[in-house]
């Protein structure tokens, strides 16, 4: 069968917004024009192809927005979509529009979009873009390593005040479901302890004996990160407090997170990524992801990406017990 030519494709950016996202827009673009293909952004997410929200986008309009954090074609998370009935819209919408293939860039839910968009014959690829690092058929998502270094200089600011008031300094790291971004940002900021959803800990040997140790060897202060898929940092707080008595404050950075100047990896990888996904619709392969694994750029099945589970760095954390713990 002679493969259909393709004349236009769609790119559309779901769920929460990360850094390098515009990265991975721009190489889409720039890398479809070259070969006389045009680009229509997809504003808003699913909600804004349900709807026929679209912006015609050229090598000219993505010129300046490497550095920029966020999504140049905003975000959404659509309710519709989880609906078969909203599943044929959007496929409607893109059969209606002569989008030929549909980029799609985002986490887990916005790839089973993507999915459901493939079983409707519609040719879709994912690019995996998140903060948490959460994506089992990759080794790295779009946004983690801008988001590790902004939550790093954010606790090293917040440790000077520790230190000048001798307290505990508990700190909430964003991960709902995945504490592999509180794991980085712990080790790197010599954390007294982690708390992650993925491992259960002893409350008394991980957190209150590490600060009587510390305490023991002539250390005043303390910092604890927790990852929110563990729990409430506030509660954590007032554990540690009313166990040693000493004064313990909570910190959450919260969306500040996700915002920011992406870092060069993320620039990078994001480029890399952009180019791999229009250079794979283009070829006439759909219902894929692009993955990061051993530093190369490949693709997998969307389906069975989307199977996979992704657990800690176990490694990674053996080295956290050895080197945060302030008592040893």
């Amino acid at each position: 069968m002679e493969q259909k030519q393709v004349r236009r494709i769609g790119v559309l950016t779901s769920g929460g917004d990360a850094p390098g996202m515009n990265a991975a827009i721009r190489a889409i673009v720039r890398t479809a024009t070259a070969e006389g293909v045009s680009v229509l952004g997809v504003r808003r997410g699913y909600s804004g192809l349900i709807s026929t929200d679209f912006v015609e986008l050229t090598s000219r309009s993505v010129a300046r927005v490497l550095s920029l954090g966020g999504t140049m074609l905003y975000t959404a998370r659509s309710e519709e979509m989880l609906s078969p009935e909203g599943v044929e819209k959007a496929a409607n919408t893109c059969r209606y529009m002569g989008i030929d293939g549909l980029v799609v860039i985002g986490g887990d839910g916005s790839f089973r979009g993507a999915l459901a968009l493939a079983k409707q014959g519609i040719a879709a690829v994912g690019i995996p873009a998140t903060i948490d690092n959460d994506i089992a058929c990759t080794d790295y998502t779009i946004g983690f390593d801008t988001a590790c270094n902004t939550a790093v200089e954010a606790v090293d600011k917040l440790r000077d005040t520790m230190q000048s008031h001798e307290r505990c300094s508990v700190v909430e790291i964003m991960g709902r479901r995945a504490g592999h971004l509180a794991l980085h940002v712990g080790i790197a900021v010599g954390a007294t302890c982690i708390l992650l959803p993925e491992r259960e800990q002893d409350f008394e040997s991980a957190v209150i004996e590490p600060i009587r140790l510390g305490r023991l060897h002539g250390r005043h202060h303390h910092l604890i990160i927790v990852a929110e898929g563990h729990g409430s940092a506030s509660e954590v707080a007032a554990k540690v407090q009313s166990t040693t008595g000493m004064e313990a404050r909570v910190t959450i950075l919260g969306h500040i997170q996700r915002g920011g100047s992406p870092s060069a990896r993320d620039r990078v990888i994001a480029s890399q990524m952009g180019c791999h996904a229009a250079g794979l619709l283009m070829a006439g392969k759909a219902g894929r992801l692009v993955i990061s694994q051993g530093g190369r750029i490949l693709d997998c099945d969307i389906e069975d990406g989307l199977s996979r589970k992704k657990d800690l760095d176990q490694q990674l954390f053996e080295v956290a017990q050895i080197v945060c713990a302030a008592g040893k």
